[in-house]
């Protein structure tokens, strides 16, 4: 399955769309970026297995770790990657669910769940 990078991004800003408003007013310091794969050190930073694809990435302190001295720091981020979505996905159909997964997933360690929590709970 192949996405322009317009229709991958506006997918990713849909599925953002999808978020609840009480996590989204939440969502502080954070930005949400698309990249077409993930770089070496992505790579190395993911729990992502040398023969599994990494959807997405999030870096930075979740919510839960953040303590009074949280100030002045760079946003989190959260990359959603085009390629190893284009490789795990067959349909547009299929595409747009797993953007939504993973999305919703990357957010999960942003609010500070781990991804036994996530995949137990479908993302």
């Amino acid at each position: 399955m192949h996405m322009t990078e317009d229709e991958f991004a506006n997918t990713v800003h849909e599925a953002l769309e999808l978020v609840p408003d009480k996590f989204r007013k939440a969502m502080q310091n954070i930005a949400i970026t698309v990249a077409d794969e993930p770089s070496p050190q992505q790579l190395a930073e993911s729990n992502c297995t040398p023969r599994g694809e990494l959807l997405g990435l999030y870096q930075g302190i979740p919510l839960p770790e953040r303590t009074t001295g949280y100030a002045g720091v760079m946003p989190d981020v959260i990359t959603i990657f085009k390629g190893p979505h284009e490789r795990v996905c067959r349909t547009h159909d299929q595409m747009v669910h797993q953007i939504e997964i993973t999305v919703l997933h990357e957010l999960g360690h942003y609010f500070g769940f781990d991804d036994e929590y996530l995949h137990s709970h479908g993302y």
